[in-house]
Order: structure tokens, then sequence, then C-alpha cells
């Protein structure tokens, strides 16, 4: 076997269309997987090219070039534990491990932690793009070892996505399970996106009675403005899909239940962990949850009484009242989601670049969206910004939005839609521009049932006080 450029374990389709980005980059790669059928469905797809199938993770090391690099796409736990027992012993100091799945940024350390004193490099690359992105160019976060980026960013940038200012998609995040930490906020973000478009859908369903191709052209205008992103474009273009054996719309043929593989909880949880106010993804992620409790919820709706009020409205103004509140909604979330971020980086001490972050994901990534070139503005002028909505520009934006998340909000509230990302940006924008919150009654109730203390507007220290009469 001929010395190849890099080793790719797990040929599922990201792996296998990974494979193909790097071949077609100018990098020669070999191929494993445990699956005979996967190698030998990668040796037919690649026959001609400098790509190759080995039929053990031995003989794939042995294909490769010193220092070797491996990367690792293969199911996130377990797996990639049993890869890297298996690897371990083949490999040697200098060597290149990447974990290109979508792994908790702790058991990223936890395995950096094990191979510390071996000299192997080990990597933790979020991978963001879906199977088209990984064939024609994905967003790349990695981080880890620090001594192993000189040797990864020409490949990884060569098979990166590219803004239209020629930027690649990919840079050094920094150490430990950074780069899968950014990872799992992008997708937590991800989550919040794609349910306040879902909201916005329902509303124009719910309230103004119209129809999928009607969405479709909506979805299809706004994405060319403020509010163009890959999941605008999509949507648009779901809601034009007709079933080939009813003719009724696809959409309408879908059981109305998502699924969910983890990385939006666990943005929740670590931002509960940190002290993070995030209720926009976290609402997401509960959608998703209700959404799952399909059969109770039609044997519900049989029983649970609703508003009322039927209401005929102008349809162009309320579109374009949805149109700001969606706007509005979306910076909420990616505010919430970079507030994650920097707590994160205080709490580890990473450094993240901000604006880079924002400037990795305008490409190839599923959130990719035209605001991010104003996000990634926001935070090249302020690295140390407290918080998304203190920019500027996004202060005015949220100005000129916020009356119609407003109303928005209150006629879902008043004919029964459920729109939770809509409402819970509502009250995160509210609070978080509360010079005064009403925790000061909440403290002293906590005081009083537990002599938890409280402290004073007037003047320092702490103060219990014996409520009882």
């Amino acid at each position: 076997m001929q010395q190849m450029d890099i080793g790719l374990v797990g040929l599922g389709v990201m792996g296998e269309n990974l494979a193909l980005n790097l071949e077609r980059n100018g990098f020669s790669v070999c191929g494993f997987d445990l699956d005979a059928g996967k190698r030998q469905s990668f040796s037919e797809r690649t026959q001609g090219l400098r790509a190759q199938a080995a039929h053990s993770l031995a003989a794939l090391v042995d294909t490769l070039h010193s220092p070797r690099c491996i990367w690792l796409m293969v199911p996130a736990g377990a797996a990639v534990d049993a890869v890297l027992a298996d690897l371990q012993p083949l490999l040697r100091a200098g060597d290149v491990v990447i974990d290109g799945g979508n792994t908790l940024y702790t058991d990223t350390q936890r395995r950096m932690d094990a191979l510390e004193g071996s000299g192997i490099h080990y990597v933790g690359a979020g991978v963001s793009g879906g199977e088209e992105g990984a064939l024609r160019g994905p967003a790349l976060m990695p981080g880890g070892h620090a001594a192993a980026w000189p040797r990864l960013q020409p490949m990884l940038q060569a098979i990166a996505a590219k803004t239209d200012d020629g930027q690649p998609c990919c840079e050094w995040m920094g150490p430990g399970g950074s780069g899968h930490f950014v990872k799992m906020v992008h997708n937590g973000i991800e989550y919040a996106d794609m349910q306040t478009i879902c909201e916005a859908y329902w509303l124009m369903h719910e309230m103004l009675g119209m129809q999928p191709t009607e969405m479709a052209d909506v979805f299809r205008e706004w994405n060319q403005g403020e509010l163009g992103s890959y999941l605008m474009g999509i949507t648009a273009d779901i809601l034009t899909h007709t079933d080939p054996e009813s003719g009724d719309a696809l959409v309408n043929k879908i059981l109305d239940t998502a699924e969910q593989k983890g990385t939006g909880k666990w943005a929740s949880q670590i931002a509960l962990d940190l002290g993070v106010t995030a209720p926009t993804i976290a609402n997401a992620v509960f959608a998703r949850t209700i959404s799952a409790l399909q059969p109770e919820r039609v044997e519900a709706a049989k029983c649970l009484q609703g508003p009322s009020l039927l209401t005929a409205f102008d349809r162009p103004k309320v579109l374009e009242q949805i149109q700001r509140a969606l706007l509005a909604a979306k910076i909420c979330a990616y505010a919430q989601g970079f507030s994650l971020l920097k707590a994160a980086d205080k709490e580890h001490q990473w450094q993240l670049p901000m604006g880079t972050v924002a400037s990795v994901w305008r490409a190839g990534c599923i959130i990719r969206a035209r605001l991010l070139e104003d996000i990634r503005n926001a935070y090249d002028q302020s690295p140390d910004l407290n918080n998304l909505l203190m920019d500027s520009h996004f202060a005015q934006v949220m100005a000129r939005c916020q009356q119609d998340l407003r109303e928005v909000v209150a006629m879902s509230a008043l004919h029964g839609v459920a729109t939770p990302s809509f409402m819970s940006s509502l009250s995160y924008y509210d609070a978080y521009r509360s010079a005064r919150l009403p925790a000061n009654l909440l403290q002293a109730q906590r005081d009083y049932f537990g002599a938890h203390t409280y402290q004073r507007v007037d003047r320092p220290g702490k103060f219990h006080t014996r409520w009882g009469n």
C-alpha cells in the first residue's frame, strides 16, 4: 500500500463524503470501517482516486505518512473510546487523532488527559454542514492540543467552506474541549433557529390560514433580506414540495414529532451549570420533547379548552410583524449562544476568539446566516462585549423589532398558538433590559424559610431578618 496523507475511521455518509472532499483537494486518504460492506462501498466509490480502504486499523496506520493523522467519524461516546483503545498502541509521539463527531466537550478533555505523556496530539473538531457540507465544504471548529494545528491547518482549511470574501470556515478554537464546545453551542443556536422558523410557519398556518406554497413565497422573500440564511432557504424549498401520492404538500403529511440527538439538551444543561440564561435554546429543546407526546396531545386536544376569540387579520400587516418578530427572536438566540461561549471561556480559560467563531459560521454550517457578518463585526470591535444585545447595531435592530415581537406573542397567546421560542425570547429581552427585577422578593422568601440572607441596596454586607410575628 502507498503512503497516504490521512486515515479516516468511520465510512458512513459523513465519513465517506469527508474522504472524497479531502481527496478532491489534493490529499490521499485511507479509510477503515468495521463494516466490510462500507469498506467495499468506499473502494468502489473511490475507484481511480487517491483513496483506498484498509482491512484493519493496523493496516490503515501502516499506510500513513509519519507523523500520522487519523480522523475519527464514529458515533460519539463508547465507540470513540473503543477506537482510541485499539489505536493508541499503534501510534507514537507526534501522531494526531481528530474526533469529528458530536462529542460532549468534557469527554474530549478526558481523552486528552488520558493521552497525556504519550505525545499523541488529540483534537476535538466540530463539523457542521451535514452530508452535503462534508462533501462540498463544511464549517470546522478544531480545538485541543495546539501542537497539532500546524499539521492540520493546510488540510482542514483546504476542505472547509469558503465565505464570499474567500476566508475558510475553519480556524483554531483553543485548548481542551473548546472545539466541541463551540460546535455544541452552534447546535443549541440551531435548535432555537429552527424552532422560531417553525413558529412563524405555524402562525401563518393557524392564524392567517395560509397554504404551504403561499408560505414558501413569504420565506423566499424574507430570505433576501436580514433574515437570509440556509435554514430560511431550505424552509421555502420544503414548503413547495408535493407528496406524489396525495398531491398535497408533503409537509402536511409528516408526523408532528421531532427527534433530537442531544446537543441542544447539552447546551441547555451546561447553560444552567454555568449560570447562563438561555431560554430560547432551552425552550426549543422542550418544544421537541412535547412534540414527542403526540398521542397524548391528540387526546388532550379533545378535552382541554383553548381561547374562543376568532379575529380577522390584516394578512400583509401581520406577516410584516412576524418577520420582525422572527428576526428579534433569532438575535436573542444568538445572544444566548455567545453568552454561553463567553461563560465557558471564562470558566476554562480557553481564550475563545468570539469574532472568529462568528466568522467560521458564515458559510458551510447549518446556522449560516447573513447576520453573522454583523456578529463578527460586533466582536471584532468589542472583544469583551458582555452580550450581543449591547452592541449598537443589534440594540438598534431590537429597538426596531421588539414591539412586533410583543404583538406577535400577544396574538399567539390570545389565539392559543404555542410559540415558546418567541415568548421566551421576549421574556429574555425584557429581563435583560430591566434595571430592577422581582428577585428582591425572591431573596426575602429564601431568607424567610431558610435563613439564606440577602444583600441591601443602601449598604454592603449580608443580612438576615426574623420575618415571623
